[in-house]
């Protein structure tokens, strides 16, 4: 198979997770590998993924080799390998709302020109963009969307709680440029929002009637600053994952806090509420505690690998399996089982999309 070749938008501690796994994991051979749900994905390897250019904005990851920039601060993901000179320089994006006044004790802008995105995109020959950029930042994801996906037309993976798969949009201007999408905002592989669908579908399918719930999420990396400050369109995608998968409404809150000793370590506690036989109550309380940004890392490899089989076979458009299984809110949402099941077909070349 050939490479693919991926554009990193915003570099912080999710590439930093990514890019180490990439080397991590690059020439294994063993068919079990922990981290990755897909050792093969339609013919493509781990090692086949290959960064080839990065944007940010923060003057201490601009100008600098990729290798270097994603360990560089306020950057505190888990360290797991050991990441060789790439020779891609990361290159000044574009700032708009991606940097915030509540994350300026953090990020200090570059003062350099911003690149000319699709140029960029076009001579390095990208396959598929990967937008990084924080919760909140509506008004620079549309940009790179619209670099990616109207012209250069190349595949975009969301990682992030800004509508592009979800948006009319960008999924007709996906289509008609022939191009895939991956999105909205990862699934980590474990983590809060899938294991919450998971308690939350036991009790309907056992015919317990849910009154409450709540998911309180807390770190200390610099998401987690910009959550709790503009974490309104994460709480939406983590409600809307849950609560989707129940037929009637029940009161849910998702609530998040920084901490900043805890660094990329991310602690969520769960409480579902409810009525059983009888009308007897019954409460169930779940804590789990995950290194954060590795727990995207293994889900985007998986979901670069798929835009780009849908390239090699001329589909365009939202890739409903791949977003549905992958995603907090994708166009239309699937139980997982079921979700998971129409992602394998679509490896296969049994499901178009």
């Amino acid at each position: 198979m050939s490479e693919i070749r991926v554009a990193i938008v915003g570099v912080g501690n999710c590439a930093s997770a990514l890019v180490q796994g990439l080397y991590r994991y690059r020439g294994s051979d063993e068919e079990d590998i922990p981290g990755l749900m897909h050792l093969k994905l339609g013919g493509y390897r781990v090692s086949d993924v290959i960064p080839v250019a990065a944007f940010d904005v923060d003057i201490t990851k601009v100008g600098k080799d990729l290798s270097e920039a994603i360990f560089a601060s306020p950057n505190c993901a888990w360290k797991f390998a050991q990441v060789p000179h790439m020779g891609v320089e990361v290159m000044m994006g574009k700032v708009d709302d991606g940097v915030p006044p509540h994350l300026a004790k953090f990020v200090k802008t570059a003062d350099k020109e911003q690149v000319n995105v699709v140029d960029v995109l076009r001579e390095k020959k990208v396959d598929v963009v990967v937008n990084f950029l924080p919760t909140g930042s509506s008004k620079a994801t549309g940009f790179y969307a619209d670099e990616a996906i109207k012209k250069a037309k190349v595949g975009f993976v969301n990682g992030i709680p800004e509508m592009i798969a979800s948006s009319d949009e960008y999924a007709r201007a996906a289509k008609d440029n022939n191009v895939p999408i991956v999105g909205d905002d990862f699934k980590s592989q474990i983590g809060a929002t899938i294991l919450h669908r998971a308690l939350a579908k036991l009790f309907y399918d056992r015919g317990v009637k849910i009154k409450r719930s709540y998911q309180l999420n807390y770190a200390g990396n610099t998401d987690f600053v910009n959550l709790v400050k503009r974490g309104e369109s994460k709480e939406m995608t983590k409600s809307t994952a849950v609560t989707s998968l129940i037929p009637y409404e029940f009161d849910l809150s998702a609530g998040f806090a920084f901490i900043e000793t805890l660094k990329d370590k991310k602690i969520a506690c769960i409480m579902l509420k409810g009525e059983k036989f009888g009308g007897a109550p019954i409460k169930l309380e779940a804590k789990l505690e995950v290194e954060d940004s590795p727990n995207s890392a293994g889900v985007l490899i998986d979901a670069i690998r798929c835009c780009k089989l849908a390239m090699d076979r001329g589909v365009g458009g939202v890739l409903t399996s791949a977003s549905a299984y992958l995603m907090k809110h994708p166009p239309q949402q699937f139980e997982d089982e079921v979700a998971k099941r129409m992602l394998e077909e679509f490896i296969e070349g049994k499901r178009e999309r």
